[in-house]
């Protein structure tokens, strides 16, 4: 943890309480850090100021860029449509094989090029017909009381809201975030406590946490994502594990994306993940029951396509972020079968495609 003389930028927090030794501490996030003045938290962007945890990025981003919604990924969700996508910088997990850690890992605060208020995204999306906003790039557990109200602003103009997500948050502070989003993906890095120790400094068990309450006590929409790292946590025992325990305690819809590593950050002596690996991940996932299992970060047309799990017709092709095939009926059930997809589907797909379009908000105001 930093300490830093001038904290500028300083918008008021609520997730924080006094010590008797004169410290703070946060309790946004599981890590509970403790602050003396001036000191920032372990994420960068939260930190102590005349006694109270404040967050010195609200209205600033490191880029904003519309994007398909697979590419979050999200393949259940409002299909083929584009998302405006943001972020800030900093990040509460300290994961070795980041691989946005020039975003998620700065301490530069001039990395942080665009300012907007929530009311100006929200217009921005409108505008450039964005059916979502996603908040991403970076956790947006950090940017807490920024994203909650960039998501008001959103929900007053119709927009859905998406979080990406390590899901490390602590229980209260989740419940506010939640009820503002409409989809998530969560990253379940590994399903062993060493992993999430060694790798990331984190634990393992609130994430889980997260993933049964957005699951069990929300309407979020969720999926998962899972970076399979060579000899680190894609052991078939791990996989069997992982695969069950979201069978089991969340159930056989939940769609989830494994996705190849490619060395970055502080692990570039461990290769890229095989596409092989990612081929018996998915089938072994596919064989413990989960109904829609996904590859990711390789080219792949048959993992990263919707199969209906009860009659096997393709009810959504793709290609990368091209969307090649259309067989769900108004209703978001299989056209052959008449089986539901699960998911939140509109009665026709999008047509946005792989395009990637890098935007100024300033342009919107």
């Amino acid at each position: 943890m930093a300490v830093e003389n001038d904290i500028g930028n300083a918008t008021p927090t609520r997730y924080w309480h006094l010590l008797e030794d004169g410290r703070v501490q946060c309790d946004l996030c599981p890590r509970y850090c403790k602050l003396h003045e001036g000191q920032r938290g372990l994420c960068f962007v939260r930190a102590n100021q005349n006694n109270a945890v404040v967050l010195t990025t609200y209205g600033r981003s490191s880029g904003y860029c519309v994007d398909p919604i697979e590419k979050k990924p999200l393949n259940h969700f409002l299909p083929g449509t584009p998302v405006l996508s943001f972020g800030t910088a900093g990040c509460n997990l300290a994961c070795k094989f980041c691989q946005n850690w020039d975003i998620s890992k700065s301490r530069e605060m001039d990395t942080l090029a665009d300012e907007a208020r929530p009311e100006t995204i929200a217009k921005a999306a409108l505008d450039l017909g964005c059916r979502s906003v996603a908040y991403t790039y970076n956790d947006p557990v950090i940017f807490h009381e920024y994203a909650i109200d960039v998501a008001r602003a959103c929900r007053d103009k119709g927009i859905k809201n998406v979080a990406v997500t390590a899901g490390y948050v602590c229980a209260e502070p989740r419940a506010e975030f939640y009820q503002y989003m409409d989809a998530a993906n969560v990253d379940l890095k590994a399903f062993t406590e060493a992993f999430y120790y060694k790798l990331t400094g984190a634990h393992l068990q609130p994430v889980l946490d997260t993933l049964k309450y957005i699951k069990h006590e929300t309407d979020v929409w969720l999926e998962i994502t899972t970076l399979l790292i060579p000899g680190k946590n894609d052991s078939d025992k791990e996989l069997h594990a992982l695969t069950q325990w979201i069978l089991t305690e969340l159930g056989p819809d939940v769609p989830l994306h494994f996705s190849a590593f490619h060395p970055d950050w502080k692990m570039l002596d461990i290769p890229a993940t095989p596409i092989d690996t990612l081929f018996r991940a998915r089938e072994l996932a596919i064989n413990n029951g989960l109904h829609y299992v996904y590859t990711g970060n390789v080219y792949d047309k048959t993992g990263q396509s919707t199969y209906c799990h009860q009659c096997g017709q393709v009810l959504i092709g793709r290609d990368w972020y091209e969307l090649s095939e259309w067989n769900l009926d108004a209703a978001g059930a299989c056209t052959q079968c008449g089986t539901t997809c699960a998911g939140v589907f509109e009665p026709q797909a999008g047509t946005w495609g792989s395009r990637r379009l890098p935007i100024r908000l300033r342009d919107y105001v």
